[in-house]
């Protein structure tokens, strides 16, 4: 069986460390290259994964506290991220298995980047690519929206001479330039950095809301509301989904086996910054957030907190590239594209995708509720319910199962256990995460809409203040004339 494990070792990253060896630094200026820039050992993929898992999230976790209450906001992170762990190990085994199969009988990837549809369609057929496809391509698409509203957001918070919709703009011409990134590969730097960044934040957020201690006549009334609880909770199903990229994060890697446990491992991170930081500011603040979703909005503007805002800009830039490039994958494969060399090239075919993420983020800037629509709308399915299956069918099969390139851990039961747990996910989710919590979201959702508008100028600014008008001077009358 060993033999068999290395065997299928070396299928797999055969034309990795092929292309490695092509591109040996030769001189300072590329070494300098690959130390920032081409990124694929487990280090840079455990990087990507906890900084793309934790982005503007960080900002609505106390909002979705207000609505659950301190103890269901814990506990409902801990839940969600051992189910998301679990569903993105999955992924990774359906890729490896993928993979190894489709080298067996001479594939090259060399210039193609292996998608989730694409592991759908090898292993199931033409059906589950298609819903595969639907699902994650839209959920990318506004988790690429959400990250401009985000931008929009935080930047008001520190210049608000100008409103979040005209943020909106410039930040998406800015976030525009993300196409010039060509895959995974190349965002070694950059996961470093936004992970860097998103710990600052969360420990600003934690640390500023001791010292300012709570509010007078704080309350805790959560939850209060059905509507208010599973929106909450289905918001915290969006945080612990980020994994929609990870095909595409595990086809950089140089040894995509040595993926199993790294989004564990980077959730197990990621709980260090979000438990604390959400607590904390929900203890300090309390019903104040049901109706400030973005944690900026009750700090009080210093110096720390205008750095943390300039961080979570420059990190949201970096979330809205793993959220878009996918999506220039798929648009380059359309148009026939994604094996050209030219890097300017495909620059110029993929701009189109950012205008209809441009345009939603005009439409619908509801920082916060959106998070929640989206998690149980779309998230549900695309990270939690489609991989359970997908793993359950791929496998069902004695044959299958008996040859299959990664057995289940023994302690969790073999296939017996990964199957029950499978059918578990797939029920939850479907009845709590895409039925409870898309009624509540929806419900939220559309009281956003009917209190603000589409195309609200600046969602939940504080109103102008109105400059009291000059004393009226009256002319002076002599009332005794004419008597």
């Amino acid at each position: 069986m060993e033999n068999g494990e290395k065997a299928v070792e070396t299928i797999v990253v055969g034309n990795y460390v092929e292309m490695e060896s092509e591109g040996k630094a030769s001189d300072m200026k590329s070494k300098l290259s690959n130390m920032f820039w081409h990124g694929g050992s487990v280090y840079d993929a455990w990087f990507s994964c906890a900084s793309n898992q934790v982005a503007q999230v960080l900002l609505t976790l106390p909002y979705s506290f207000s609505q659950l209450g301190m103890l269901s906001g814990i506990l409902f992170q801990l839940f969600y991220g051992l189910l998301g762990s679990w569903t993105a190990y999955l992924i990774s085994i359906l890729y490896v298995e993928y993979r190894t199969r489709k080298e067996r009988e001479k594939v090259n990837f060399r210039n193609h980047v292996i998608q989730w549809f694409e592991v759908l369609d090898g292993l199931l057929g033409k059906h589950w690519r298609n819903v595969g496809l639907a699902f994650n391509c839209t959920f990318l698409l506004f988790g690429s929206v959400i990250q401009l509203i985000a931008c929009a957001s935080n930047i008001y918070y520190i210049n608000d001479n100008l409103d979040k919709r005209t943020w909106t703009y410039i930040f998406g011409a800015c976030c525009a330039t993300t196409v010039f990134i060509p895959s995974f590969h190349n965002y070694r730097i950059w996961s470093f950095l936004g992970l860097v960044m998103t710990t600052y934040t969360a420990w600003y957020l934690t640390i500023a809301s001791i010292l300012h201690g709570q509010v007078q006549g704080v309350k805790h009334s959560g939850p209060s509301k059905l509507v208010l609880y599973f929106t909450g909770a289905t918001n915290i199903l969006y945080t612990f989904g980020g994994h929609a990229v990870t095909v595409e994060i595990m086809h950089a890697m140089w040894k995509p086996q040595k993926f199993k446990s790294i989004y564990l491992f980077a959730t197990l991170y990621v709980l260090t910054l979000t438990l604390p930081s959400a607590s904390a500011v929900y203890w300090a603040f309390g019903d104040l957030l049901l109706n400030h979703s973005n944690a900026f909005a009750l700090l009080p503007k210093n110096l720390f907190r205008d750095f943390a805002v300039v961080l979570m800009l420059i990190h949201q830039f970096i979330t809205f590239g793993f959220a878009c490039t996918p999506l220039y994958f798929v648009w380059e494969k359309l148009i026939g594209m994604h094996e050209c060399r030219s890097m300017c090239k495909r620059a110029a075919v993929r701009l189109p995708v950012v205008i209809p993420i441009w345009f939603l983020a005009i439409i619908f800037p509801f920082f916060g509720p959106i998070n929640s629509t989206v998690g149980s709308l779309l998230v549900s399915f695309t990270v939690y319910i489609i991989p359970a299956l997908a793993h359950v069918f791929t496998f069902r099969s004695s044959a299958a199962r008996e040859n299959a390139v990664e057995q289940p851990p023994r302690f969790l039961g073999r296939w017996t256990g990964a199957f029950t747990i499978n059918a578990f996910i797939v029920v939850w989710v479907f009845v709590v995460g895409f039925g409870f919590g898309g009624w509540a979201s929806m419900i939220n959702f559309v009281h956003q809409i009917d209190t603000f508008g589409l195309f609200t100028k600046c969602y939940q600014c504080p109103p102008p203040v109105m400059a009291s008008p000059p004393p009226i001077s009256h002319p002076h009358v002599n009332h005794t004339r004419g008597l």
